[in-house]
């Protein structure tokens, strides 16, 4: 009765389980459900409670010197579109997400992430005004992690190089990836990094890349792949993490592989 209980169990866990390898990160969250809206911490949560890899969140600094999470550079308050940058927190705070939440701080956002229970945090750093204020968010958010003993839990992403630059610099365990597409493997292997984050088009262009970046013991990603044929080519590449608005959509394709 035990080994009959047993291989159904087993059974039921291939059934669930990824055996191609790839892990699944939803873009700002699974936001494309009831009550969610993109980098909101309900997106956050519903992440966890579908067990993906993980979860990504796009964050700036204030004016004033907080962070606080957004995808766009410009909010919009009132009628009237705000830069993030230039706007003091007291503002920003009044601002709504579509589902009603309060535009949130990092801090509310990884106090948050503390209570998942099976997700990391994609930390995405959006390029700044200046090298000084890039840094000064990069210290604070790094800052609150350590506070929070959260770092084996988050990774970081960016599009600008001094981020990139300053994540090694402040923490040399620190998963970190470059998102902008532009350099090869070699050359990120120079700066100490992780990986590569590329769009999948770059990918289709230097598949090759992906066979370099593993040869060299860097992990691969890959954004943002929605649309069914794209999770299968980017499937058949080989990455190690695929992001995604459609995090169920690509959990059915990898099961069947």
């Amino acid at each position: 009765m035990k080994q009959l209980l047993f291989f159904f169990a087993f059974i039921l866990l291939l059934g669930s389980s990824n055996l191609t390898g790839q892990e699944i990160i939803a873009h700002r969250g699974y936001w494309k459900t009831d009550g969610s809206a993109q980098n909101s911490i309900a997106a956050l949560m519903k992440a966890d409670s579908i067990r993906l890899f993980g979860s990504e969140v796009d964050v700036w600094l204030s004016s004033d010197g907080v962070p606080v999470v957004n995808h766009d550079a410009d909010v919009t308050l009132d009628g009237k579109k705000l830069n993030v940058q230039d706007t003091p927190f007291d503002t920003l705070r009044k601002v709504k997400l579509s589902n009603g939440e309060t535009l949130p701080t990092m801090e509310e956002y990884l106090d948050a992430f503390a209570q998942c229970r099976h997700i990391k945090l994609i930390i995405e750093f959006k390029v700044h005004k200046s090298k000084d204020r890039e840094s000064l968010l990069a210290e604070k958010v790094m800052a609150m992690v350590r506070e929070r003993g959260l770092q084996e839990k988050v990774e970081y992403i960016s599009f600008g190089i001094h981020f990139v630059q300053q994540v090694r610099s402040i923490d040399p365990q620190a998963p970190v990836y470059y998102l902008n597409g532009d350099l090869s493997p070699q050359v990120l292997a120079t700066m100490d990094l992780s990986g590569f984050d590329y769009h999948y088009n770059v990918l289709y262009k230097h598949p090759a890349w992906v066979r370099k970046a593993h040869e060299l013991g860097q992990k691969v990603n890959v954004w943002t792949v929605n649309k069914q044929e794209d999770i299968l080519k980017t499937i058949d590449l080989k990455v190690d993490f695929i992001t995604t608005d459609e995090p169920l959509l690509v959990r059915e394709i990898l099961q069947k592989q």
